[in-house]
């Protein structure tokens, strides 16, 4: 097997809007990393450009509808749908943090390959779902609050890392059992599956969180405080309403820092 230049193999990869073509070849590049036919160029130019696509309309947070409840096929297609969408996003956030820092080990690019394709999996999981009830990915309008958190800590493996991949996505481990509760409510015979599919999300999402942490350990400096990133970029929300202390546990939080993060955001409410 010939050697591929990693960063220039991943970048097609990473602005593909072709989902299909995406996951395949983000598959062979994971096989060529796992196999040592990976090679690095750490001079390589990243593309000024950032993969922002959805085939969604975008609008405002503000002016997302936001159910209440899933007692509706309507309702329960719309809360999938932008589950489904956190989890389109992801692929690109994994994949953009493997190709846009360079000079880290090799266990770094791996563990954001193997993420993104799990997050790969999440995302057809879930539509999967929303298939079986009628509808698809793209039908309902989104955010691109994860794109903008994406951008912001682009020059950054330290932001990037706390921000993105130890905030946000352990704000969705706090989402994950008030989603599954509101979601045990409908009526739809989909239930079980729903719970499979989110045990799978949930269990998958502490690793991803855990790498988070690893990495943003590795690339702060001795006095930084998670605190202090969630004060730097408020508009981020890096917590859930109720923060889910045992997932949180497990992903390399400490229970004085998660209850130092929950107050924190409870004194802003």
């Amino acid at each position: 097997m010939s050697q591929k230049e990693f960063f220039a193999t991943l970048e097609p990869i990473l602005f593909s809007k072709d989902f299909t073509h995406k996951a395949t070849l983000l598959n062979d590049i994971y096989q060529s990393l796992q196999s040592g036919d990976c090679i690095f160029d750490h001079m390589h130019i990243n593309a000024k450009d950032f993969f922002t696509f959805t085939p969604s309309v975008a609008l405002h947070p503000t002016r997302i509808h936001r159910p209440k409840h899933a007692k509706s096929g309507i309702a329960l297609a719309k809360i999938l749908h932008s589950i489904a969408h956190i989890e389109y996003c992801a692929i690109t956030l994994a994949l953009d943090s493997a190709y846009r820092f360079k000079h880290l080990p090799l266990r770094y690019y791996i563990d954001w390959i193997e993420v993104a394709k799990e997050e790969i999996e999440h995302f057809l999981l879930l539509e999967s779902l929303l298939n079986e009830i009628g509808f698809k990915y793209g039908d309902f309008a989104v955010h691109l609050g994860l794109y903008d958190a994406m951008k912001r800590t682009h020059s950054s493996l330290k932001y990037r890392m706390g921000v993105v991949h130890r905030g946000l996505e352990a704000r969705g481990l706090d989402a994950n059992p008030f989603v599954l509760q509101k979601l045990s409510l409908t009526p739809h015979p989909l239930t079980s599956k729903i719970n499979e599919v989110f045990g799978i999300i949930l269990r998958d999402e502490i690793t991803h969180v855990s790498k988070g942490d690893h990495w943003w350990r590795f690339a702060k400096e001795a006095n930084d405080d998670f605190l202090d990133l969630c004060k730097q970029f408020q508009d981020f929300s890096l917590a859930g309403k109720t923060l889910n202390s045992n997932a949180r546990l497990q992903c390399g939080f400490d229970a004085s820092e998660i209850k130092r993060i929950d107050n924190f955001y409870n004194a802003r409410i």
